[in-house]
């Protein structure tokens, strides 16, 4: 017997380190959240099912995938379309994965975070100086993912900076943090790296405000930071010349760029919802009815922009959502960030929460955070360890 519960003890462990270094490759996605749950139902996960929804983050991901599952009814066939919507449920990862963390197994899935961040992100600044690549081709990361990446790490580590007594250590944490902003800096992701410095700024004011003095100087260093790091970017300079190309482009109703697109997706996901409100178009529905809306919408003012770039989604978290469930989507997807950020305050860790869900609401702005890849993985991933890290120090 104690044979027995020692191989399943070092089985949950491993299907923890390997879920912590298998999320960064899509494909590794599909062994490694099977045996997260098998690990799961071994350590006894459905009879311990309770605690874990007793939380509000999880009550919120069951909540949404509930009812995106409900929309199915009246909305797309699994057979019939492209299916994105299907990646809200990865975040139903967080019920196994927060369940299995006790304070013997924490370090495993910490280590098994830190080791895989770690070697994504020398893989990604290597193949940046001997290729010139946005993003990590290796792995199949784009720009935009990789950029989202060393954001969350430049949130976590100023957060810590901040939480941290130690001045050895916060110092250790700030170098970090500017390690990763200039790596940031030198990717594609301009929205990402205007919400990185918005949301570490947010961090350094909710430490400081009693302490204006302390947090002006901390402004002000952020500044010339990112003057100093934008003014060494040849990346950062492109894209604000195409930002520049993108606002003429507006001015003579060509709605064929990045800022174009996004601002007609808007114009009709808005437009969709106020037609739906209670409902929304069903599940999947959404980039269906941006094709067949925009032929007779405005007279056509946007009817060639599919010829721009294939019709994926709204680029924003809540028109997206909306557009498949209607309001009651958008309220939910609000009660999730909420719960998210309770997850932390309740824990103590109210700074880090600040950070990270400014991050993920601002992004969420511009462009699908929710399903963007395997960004909200990590997120949770980072939850789950922080809330129980926490746990153990308090219980120390």
């Amino acid at each position: 017997m104690q044979t027995n519960n020692t191989r399943r003890e070092w089985f949950i462990r491993f299907a923890l380190v390997f879920f912590c270094a298998g999320f960064w490759r899509g494909e590794l996605m599909f062994i490694s959240f099977p045996l997260l749950t098998v690990a799961w139902l071994m350590d006894g996960g459905i009879y311990r099912l309770r605690e874990v929804i007793t939380i509000p983050l999880t009550q919120a991901i069951l909540l949404l995938c509930a009812l995106l599952t409900l929309g199915v009814l009246w909305g797309e066939w699994p057979q019939d379309g492209r299916m994105k919507w299907v990646k809200y449920f990865s975040l139903l990862v967080f019920i196994p994965f927060y369940a299995l963390i006790d304070k013997e197994r924490l370090p495993w899935a910490l280590g098994g975070l830190i080791v895989s961040y770690l070697c994504v992100l020398v893989v990604g600044v290597y193949q940046w100086l001997t290729i010139d690549a946005q993003g990590i081709p290796l792995l199949g990361m784009s720009y935009l993912s990789f950029s989202a990446m060393l954001g969350i790490g430049a949130i976590v580590t100023s957060g810590i900076a901040c939480m941290n007594p130690s001045v050895r250590l916060q110092i250790l944490f700030v170098i970090a943090t500017l390690v990763l902003l200039f790596i940031q800096f030198h990717q594609n992701g301009r929205i990402f790296l205007l919400v990185t410095l918005i949301s570490i700024l947010l961090i350094a004011f909710l430490r400081y405000q009693i302490e204006m003095r302390k947090f002006l100087t901390i402004l002000i260093s952020v500044l010339i930071v990112a003057v100093v790091f934008a003014y060494s970017s040849p990346v950062f300079q492109a894209r604000l010349i195409q930002i520049k190309s993108d606002i003429e482009l507006l001015q003579q109703g060509n709605y064929s760029s990045s800022l174009g697109y996004r601002l007609a997706m808007w114009d009709v996901g808005l437009h969709g919802i106020a037609e739906r409100p209670l409902s929304g178009f069903g599940t999947g529905m959404p980039e269906k009815y941006f094709e067949k809306t925009i032929a007779t919408y405005k007279d056509g003012l946007y009817k060639d922009l599919p010829e721009f770039q294939e019709t994926a989604h709204y680029h924003n978290d809540w028109i997206e959502i909306g557009m498949h469930i209607g309001v009651p989507g958008m309220l939910i997807l609000g009660f999730l960030l909420w719960s998210w950020y309770q997850a932390f305050q309740r824990n103590n860790l109210n700074l880090l929460g600040l950070g990270l869900i400014s991050f993920i609401f601002l992004s969420g702005l511009t462009d699908t955070f929710i399903i963007f890849s395997r960004t909200p993985i990590l997120l949770l991933i980072i939850t789950a360890i922080a809330i129980n890290w926490y746990k153990r120090e308090h219980e120390h």
